[in-house]
């Protein structure tokens, strides 16, 4: 049994997206070798509206999947297949642009006016990048949840843990999305796939992440890439990126500790990417951008008019 090896140990940064929201990015907009399947990661949350009230208005995606979770608040969507909702607090949404969709997400607090949620991208292979669009939503009270003998608590979102299926399904790069609490002072290990990249994202608590199994090397970084051997010490905010291996070990701090715990197959494929859309090649992606302002980005829509689909940049710009 081996003990990922952790590649990356950093702080998620202030970032501002949409059209105006206040957020804390994990990781998005470089290098995606490391962190492939997935593109980006973003954490937003605030207890002041002016932080996320501008929410995410009419915007395009191409060649991507999103998947937003929220632990606070609710969050007002509707897409150019003419889907509309409100995801609530614990509900998940996990959206497949495929060829392309257009949509909007605005935020509200709860009744203290709190906001929180997080949105991950996940890349589409060539194969499925220009797929119908779709989309799953999951209220809270369909995530399967956990309570282990020791404290430890887990919702299951998508993929397998010990015997259970998370409700998500059908998903190109056979993720895994947890949501996992350790009580204090617990040491706890989570079995991965071998196959897989992972990443954990700690936003309560503290604690510490095994780096290897022991006997390891002795050195704390290798080479380019930092690779831990000893334990890593987290806590809000934190991010861990993971190489493949049999399993992650988790020691919680006095607070305890609760982090998001994601993996999934890489792809390994060119990505030509600018702003919300993901192709494989530069003249994908021009194309993309090209239909969006003439008015042809939409293969699949709904009824009714959809605001920004009907033509034009919306202000998003082209790629240079």
């Amino acid at each position: 049994m081996s003990i990922s090896p952790i590649l990356r140990h950093s702080k998620s940064r202030p970032a501002r997206e949409g059209a105006g929201v206040n957020l804390h990015r994990g990781f998005g907009f470089g290098d995606t070798d490391l962190t492939d399947p997935f593109l980006l990661f973003d954490d937003f949350r605030g207890d002041d509206p002016a932080d996320w009230k501008a929410g995410f208005p009419w915007h395009p995606h191409r060649g991507i999947e999103t998947v937003t979770y929220v632990l606070a608040g609710s969050v007002e969507h509707g897409d150019s297949l003419g889907n509309k909702g409100i995801l609530e607090t614990g509900s998940v949404q996990w959206m497949t642009a495929g060829s392309g969709i257009i949509h909007q997400e605005m935020p509200a607090g709860d009744p203290k006016g709190r906001m929180h949620g997080f949105q991950l991208w996940a890349n589409l292979p060539r194969e499925l990048k220009m797929s119908d669009p779709n989309y799953q939503d999951v209220p809270g009270s369909e995530v399967l949840e956990r309570s282990e003998d020791d404290g430890t608590f887990v919702r299951l979102i998508c993929g397998e843990w010990q015997g259970l299926r998370g409700p998500v399904d059908g998903i190109a790069a056979a993720p895994r999305y947890m949501d996992i609490t350790v009580p204090a002072g617990k040491t706890k290990s989570f079995k991965m796939d071998l196959q897989s990249r992972a990443f954990a994202y700690i936003f309560e608590g503290d604690g510490k992440f095994r780096g290897a199994s022991e006997p390891g090397p002795v050195p704390y970084e290798a080479g380019d890439d930092v690779i831990a051997y000893k334990p890593v010490d987290v806590d809000n905010r934190s991010l861990v990126v993971f190489d493949s291996g049999d399993e992650v070990r988790v020691t919680a701090g006095s607070d305890g500790i609760r982090f998001l715990l994601v993996s999934g197959r890489p792809i390994r494929e060119p990505v030509a990417w600018y702003g919300p859309i993901v192709m494989n090649t530069q003249d994908e992606l021009h194309t993309a951008f090209k239909e969006y302002e003439n008015g042809t980005f939409l293969k699949k829509r709904g009824k009714g008019d959809v605001g920004g689909a009907s033509g034009g940049t919306g202000g998003i710009g082209f790629p240079s």
